[in-house]
C-alpha cells in the first residue's frame, strides 16, 4: 500500500515535533526538580549556568556526552549497552498515541496533532510500558553487579506488580467510554464532566500505580541510594546512565500526559465555543491547556519526591498486592452495577 507523500510529511513533522518536546521536557524537568526541592527546601537551586540558571541542563547534557565511558571488564558488553537503549526507545515510543490537540485546518485539509491513532491506542501504551521494564533488568544483569542485580529484580518485580493494578484501574473506565482509543476517550469528555468525576477512585490507583511504574518517590526501591547505591545503573556512566536518567523523566512527562487524556480532559477547555474563536486558535489554545495540565503533575510528582520518605520493599508489596488490587476489582464492579443500574 502507498502511503500519500503529503501525509508522510505531516506525520514525519509531528513525530519530530513530539520526540523534541519530550526530550525538551525531560531535559528541563531535570532543572525543575532541582528549583522545586531547593523552594521546599528554603534553598535557591542552580543559578549559574545562565539567568537564573536555565542553561544548567544542557550544561549537564554537555556533561553526559563528554565524561570518560566505562565499560565494566567483567560486564557482558552488549547488554550493557542495550539496557539503556531499550529504556529511552520504549519512553519516546509510548507517546505515539497520545491526542495532543483536536484539528489544525490548514489549506483546506484537517491535520491531527496526533502521531497516530490507534483504535487500540491505551493496549499500546501498556505493552510499551511493559517492554521499557526490559532495559532496566538487561542493564542491571549486564553489570555483573550485585546492587545492580538486586536493584533489576526490584524493578520488575515492581513493575509487574503495579501494572495489574493498573491495568484493573483502566478496565472500569473502558467499560464506562467503550473504547481504547485515547482521542474517542478525550473526546467524549468534551461533551460532558471528566472522567475523574465518574471514576476518582480509578484515577487515584492509576495514579498511584504511575508513580511505581516511573520508579519516583515513594516507590523509587529499584534506585534507592541508601542501600543499592543507584539500584540498576550503579555501573553506567557518560551518556549511558544519562539515556536511563532521561528515560525516568519522559516517563514521568508521559505518564502525566495518559492521566491528563484519560481523566482530566485532555486537550479540552470547558465552554470555550462560548468564546466564538476559530477551529485553530481553540485547537492551540487546547493544546496549551493539556501541557499546562501535564505540568502539573509533573509538578506533583517532584512534589511528592521531596516530601514523603520511601516506602519498606514490603510495604510496597503489601500496598500492590493487598490493597491496589483489591480496590481496583471493587472498582470495576462498583462501575459494572452503576452501568447496569443508570
Amino acid at each position: 500500500m502507498e502511503i500519500p507523500v503529503d501525509l508522510l510529511i505531516e506525520k514525519t513533522i509531528i513525530v519530530v515535533l513530539v520526540f523534541t518536546v519530550s526530550l525538551v521536557l525531560a531535559m528541563y524537568s531535570t532543572y525543575a526538580e532541582r528549583k522545586v526541592s531547593a523552594f521546599l527546601q528554603d534553598r535557591i537551586g542552580p543559578n549559574r549556568a545562565g539567568v537564573f540558571g536555565l542553561l544548567q541542563p544542557m550544561a549537564d547534557g554537555i556533561k553526559f556526552i563528554f565524561k570518560e565511558e566505562i565499560i565494566p571488564a567483567t560486564a557482558n558488553k552488549y547488554l550493557f549497552i542495550l539496557g539503556p537503549s531499550i529504556a529511552m526507545f520504549t519512553a519516546c515510543m509510548s507517546g505515539a498515541v497520545i491526542p495532543w490537540g483536536d484539528y489544525l485546518e490548514i489549506n483546506g485539509k484537517q491535520v491531527a496533532l496526533q502521531v497516530t491513532d490507534l483504535n487500540i491506542g491505551v493496549l499500546y501504551i501498556f505493552a510499551v510500558v511493559s517492554i521499557g521494564v526490559y532495559g532496566m533488568m538487561i542493564g542491571g544483569w549486564a553489570s555483573n553487579n550485585k546492587f545492580s542485580l538486586m536493584g533489576a529484580i526490584r524493578a520488575s518485580s515492581q513493575m509487574i506488580s503495579y501494572e495489574i493494578a493498573m491495568g484493573l484501574s483502566i478496565i472500569a473506565l473502558i467499560m464506562m467510554t467503550g473504547t481504547l482509543s485515547l482521542r474517542e476517550i478525550v473526546e467524549q469528555q468534551t461533551t460532558g464532566f471528566w472522567n475523574v468525576v465518574y471514576q476518582p477512585l480509578g484515577f487515584l490507583i492509576f495514579m498511584i500505580c504511575s508513580f511505581a511504574e516511573c520508579n519516583r518517590t515513594p516507590f523509587d526501591l529499584p534506585e534507592c541510594e541508601a542501600e543499592l547505591v543507584a539500584g540498576y545503573h550503579t555501573e553506567y556512566s557518560s551518556m549511558k546512565l544519562g539515556l536511563y536518567l532521561f528515560a525516568e523523566y519522559i516517563n514521568m512527562f508521559i505518564s502525566s500526559a495518559v492521566m491528563s487524556a484519560l481523566y482530566f480532559g485532555g486537550y479540552d477547555i470547558p465552554y470555550i465555543e462560548a468564546l466564538g474563536l476559530s477551529n485553530n486558535v481553540v485547537t492551540l489554545l487546547g493544546t496549551a491547556f493539556f501541557f499546562g495540565k501535564i505540568i502539573a503533575f509533573i509538578f506533583f510528582f517532584m512534589w511528592i519526591r521531596w516530601t514523603l520518605p520511601r516506602f519498606r520493599y514490603d510495604q510496597l508489596m503489601h500496598l500492590g498486592w493487598r490493597i491496589l488490587i483489591p480496590l481496583a476489582i471493587a472498582n470495576i464492579i462498583l462501575t459494572g452495577a452503576c452501568i447496569l443500574i443508570f
